[in-house]
């Protein structure tokens, strides 16, 4: 079975490469990742939660595990928004602080389970240090839609993004809709690194570096760099 671990770590590869660029160009910050605003301790709780609760769905192919670390990485990145939310407006680095205070909470709390979880530590840990030996077809059949559609939200706000680059106040003045573009793109890149985190759990490196590598071979436009870290994550994720 190894078409299935190849094309799910193609999948891995280009949805936490192409969140990492975009965090780094909706944050306008370089160290910025998938997991700045907890996704992956939300992912990590959720997954504990499936290993410490007698809770089982193989009838769908997988074990429930997958489906509570989605559910935690998208509910830790829903308290992060509701947290920075001022008004109408999502102060960016009002996100980056309620996201880094929500992450280290929901990590003490992971620690404390794993404490205490008894024989089910082995298998937390294991999951936590992300692994691609149990992909097959049901894990690609539900993690494909997810990133395909981030994907495609994403690839059309590379102009904006551009924009936002020069500062919020002047893409509003430029026509952007600065508010809209972050809740979209916010949405759409942890979208894509919940569904890829569940299955794996959390992988890191790839979702930091291969922006970084792609802007010094093909520039900052990102029309052309968040395309290119999908292909560029994929590739390296599977090679």
């Amino acid at each position: 079975m190894r078409l299935p671990r190849v094309i799910l770590a193609g999948l891995v590869g280009a949805a936490l490469s192409l969140a990492g660029a975009t965090y780094q160009g909706l944050f306008r910050n370089p160290l910025a990742d998938p997991y700045l605003i907890g996704v992956a301790q939300g992912a990590a709780l959720g997954a504990v939660i499936g290993f410490v609760l007698p809770l089982h769905g193989q009838g769908i192919g997988f074990g429930i595990t997958p489906l509570l670390a989605f559910a935690g990485a998208v509910s830790s990145v829903a308290v992060v928004y509701m947290l920075a939310r001022v008004g109408n407006t999502l102060p960016t680095t009002t996100v980056i602080l309620a996201g880094v205070a929500l992450g280290a909470l929901l990590g003490s709390v992971v620690s404390y389970l794993i404490i205490t979880s008894g024989d089910a530590a082995q298998g937390i840990i294991f999951w936590l240090m992300g692994s691609f030996s149990l992909s097959s077809w049901a894990e690609v059949r539900v993690v494909l839609p997810y990133v395909v559609a981030g994907t495609a939200v994403i690839l059309l706000y590379g102009r904006s993004l551009n924009v936002m680059q020069l500062d919020e106040e002047q893409a509003q003045q430029l026509g952007i809709n600065v508010e809209k573009v972050k809740l979209i793109l916010l949405g759409a890149a942890t979208l894509i690194t919940a569904a890829a985190v569940s299955f794996v759990g959390t992988i890191g490196f790839v979702g930091i570096i291969i922006p970084h590598i792609v802007r010094l071979m093909w520039g900052p436009d990102h029309r052309l760099l968040l395309p290119m870290s999908v292909l560029t994550g994929a590739i390296f994720m599977v090679v």
